[in-house]
């Protein structure tokens, strides 16, 4: 197969440039995807909230399968952009395994409880650097992806770009409630944009998070598009959303004519039983509407990876922003799920609250062994309390749901736990 064209050493550097190992049969792009799928953090998604907490029932989606499904999609519209740009071809496209580690990756860095637990991490960790979905997977991918010795994976840039939605550190932005890189990762950010300064005009906050390599570009629409469907999907089969439901937030809403039309066909495959094949083939649409314009930005010179802007189709962009207005409405704001959320920002604050008291302020029972003992050497060893903080973070963010539960059971439930429960 002849070399692609559409990358250069510039796309394939690492921040610690290794000599290839001899015999080395794959490219770094497959070797990034290799290293995310064999890794503890990947298959901790399993037991990780997407929709519903994980464990509900077998059948809902996790965070894994989510991120598998995202993966598919990036790889179609790899391929269809090839078969349908003129810019691309057979030595010329945009890597399908690049985009696929990508999307693989792109929600490492979530903790247990989904999008309720990463507010509840930002909030017990502002006075310390703060905590952020996407920052964290960068932090995983870096530096603490091998548990052994807490190193990370050296990504090349081209993945360290493709999973940096956000490009705006938080001393930039510290107001921010998400969207933003630790100030830590800067080296990190710095690296991947070529030590090249960004221009004035990319601003921080959301100007400069809207900055994104085509690759970035490709896995967002496949992860908005998935979510927008499956966990719509999830949403109907768990009963949460009905024909009868949905019907009635339409009427307390301002809709277009298109929107009005989208419902109808919503409630029709609802009651017709075909909800699973007609959303299967709006993700077919979704790919299809997606094709590459090209421009020009002060790191086109450098990569073809910034050479291009993934336009979506705007009626499809409108029906996947309707589809997550309904689930919203009737599924995560539901008394049910608010319920687990309350649930699980207890949970997490208890767990903060007693591991702050005993390794970031060091204020009680410095004999009481709460946390792994590497774990314990490695915060006895930090330099101040926000790199305390940071360590205990991680390992809060790390746990599943499940394993959070069992461990806040295990301190502060009387009733359970004995001596040979040591998983």
């Amino acid at each position: 197969m002849p070399a692609n064209r559409f990358y250069s050493s510039f796309d394939f550097a690492k921040f610690d440039p290794r000599p290839p190992q001899d015999g080395e049969y794959r490219n770094p792009f497959q070797i990034d995807r290799d290293r995310i799928i064999h890794s503890s953090a990947f298959r901790r998604l399993q037991s990780k909230t997407q929709v519903f907490l994980s464990g509900e029932y077998d059948f809902y989606r996790t965070r894994l399968t989510h991120s598998i499904e995202v993966a598919q999609i990036g790889r179609s519209i790899c391929a269809w952009l090839t078969q349908q740009s003129d810019i691309l071809g057979d030595d010329c496209f945009i890597d399908p395994d690049l985009v696929e580690s990508t999307c693989l990756s792109h929600d490492l860095g979530h903790p247990p409880f989904g999008h309720a637990g990463e507010r509840t991490l930002h909030r017990l960790m502002q006075p310390y650097g703060g905590f952020e979905g996407n920052a964290q997977t960068l932090r995983i991918l870096t530096q603490t992806l091998f548990s052994e010795g807490r190193v990370g994976m050296n990504p090349t840039r081209s993945l360290l770009d493709g999973v940096l939605k956000y490009k705006t550190l938080r001393v930039e932005d510290p107001n921010a409630k998400n969207h933003y890189l630790y100030d830590d990762q800067e080296r990190w950010l710095d690296f991947t944009m070529g030590s090249q300064a960004f221009p004035l005009e990319l601003t921080p906050g959301d100007v400069r998070n809207g900055f994104r390599s085509i690759e970035c570009q490709v896995m967002d629409w496949a992860d908005d598009t998935a979510y927008s469907l499956n966990d719509l999907a999830d949403g109907i089969h768990a009963g949460f959303i009905t024909p009868s439901k949905v019907e009635r937030w339409a009427a307390d809403q301002e809709l277009s004519d298109e929107d009005k039309a989208d419902i109808e066909f919503l409630c029709k495959a609802m009651r017709d039983g075909r909800v699973e094949g007609r959303l299967n083939r709006l993700i077919g649409e979704c790919i299809r509407a997606t094709k590459l314009v090209p421009t020009a930005n002060f790191l086109s010179p450098s990569t073809m990876r910034h050479q291009f802007v993934l336009e979506i189709d705007p009626a499809q962009r409108r029906r996947a922003d309707l589809h997550k207005k309904i689930a919203l409405d009737l599924v995560f704001l539901s008394p049910q799920l608010q319920q687990l959320d309350h649930k699980a920002d207890f949970i997490l604050t208890r767990l903060f609250e007693v591991l702050r008291d005993r390794y970031i302020a060091c204020e009680k029972q410095k004999g009481l062994h709460l946390l792994p003992a590497s774990l314990e050497k490695e915060i006895q060893k930090a330099e101040d309390a926000a790199h305390r903080a940071r360590l205990v973070c991680d390992w809060i963010a790390n746990m599943t749901d499940h394993f959070a539960f069992r461990t806040y059971r295990r301190l502060f439930d009387a009733d359970f736990g004995s001596i040979t429960d040591f998983v």
